[in-house]
This record gives structure tokens, sequence and C-alpha cells, in this order.
């Protein structure tokens, strides 16, 4: 089975082209200079805001997380796996998967460093986080 892939919105286009280039980019209010999440066409900081695409570092830190027990579709062969919301050094916070590290609890640390990787899903590309200090077991 395949893993579940969300469907660009004309909104959330330019994240998932950057994904496929391997870059993790953001909206960013013109207006106030604040970068958010989740892609919308007007900034969330500044009535009518404008907004424009800004690459970002990909560094995070693991703001929380949950371990899955329960398979999703196409994640079968990958349970248990870790559903973790990353918060980005610019600032916003976004949900994503947890790779590169055992999915116990003794192995996540809450604010530990996080960089950002990619995931090819069936053609699709989906940023993920792991581990800044690279693989742990």
């Amino acid at each position: 089975m395949r893993k579940a892939v969300p469907g660009p919105t004309p909104e959330t286009q330019p994240y998932w082209d950057a994904a496929r280039r391997g870059e993790l980019m953001l909206p960013r209010c013109v207006q106030t200079g604040r970068m958010f999440f989740y892609p919308q066409p007007y900034s969330p900081f500044a009535l009518g805001g404008d907004v424009e695409w800004v690459k970002v570092s990909g560094r995070a830190t693991l703001y929380s997380y949950v371990i899955n027990h329960r398979p999703a579709p196409g994640f079968q062969d990958e349970n248990p796996y870790v559903i973790a919301v990353a918060e980005l050094s610019e600032g916003p916070r976004l949900m994503t998967n947890l790779v590169g590290i055992e999915p116990r609890p003794e192995c996540l640390t809450l604010d530990m460093a996080l960089v950002v990787t990619f995931d090819d899903r069936n053609g699709s590309v989906v940023p993920v986080f792991m581990p800044a200090e690279g693989l742990h077991q």
C-alpha cells in the first residue's frame, strides 16, 4: 500500500515544488517579515498582507511528539513511527514525521536539534525531520 501524500493546492504548490528540489520554503509576510505555516494566500499578521516565499535553514527543535502504534494506510511496515511538531529556527512550527531515530520515549528529547530531510513517497517528496547529530538507534 502507498503512503498517503498531501495534495498540493494553489497556496501550497511552492512548498511542494521546493521539497521536490530538496529545499524547505515557507511563506513570509512582506509587511512584517514574519514567517508562518500553514501556507495561505494572505498574511495572518497584516490585514490583506502580501506573501513571499523564502528558503529556510531546515534547522529545528523537537517541540512535541507522539509515538503512533496504530498504522495509517501505507505505514504498516513502519509501525510504530513518530509524529512530531518541529519548531523551525525561523519560528513557525510544523507537523511532520521524525525519521532516523528509534520510536521510543528514551530516544526522544524535547528541544533536541533536528534537521530537515526529504522522503520520496512514490514520486511526491515530503519534508520530514531527523536528529541533527545523525542517525540514532
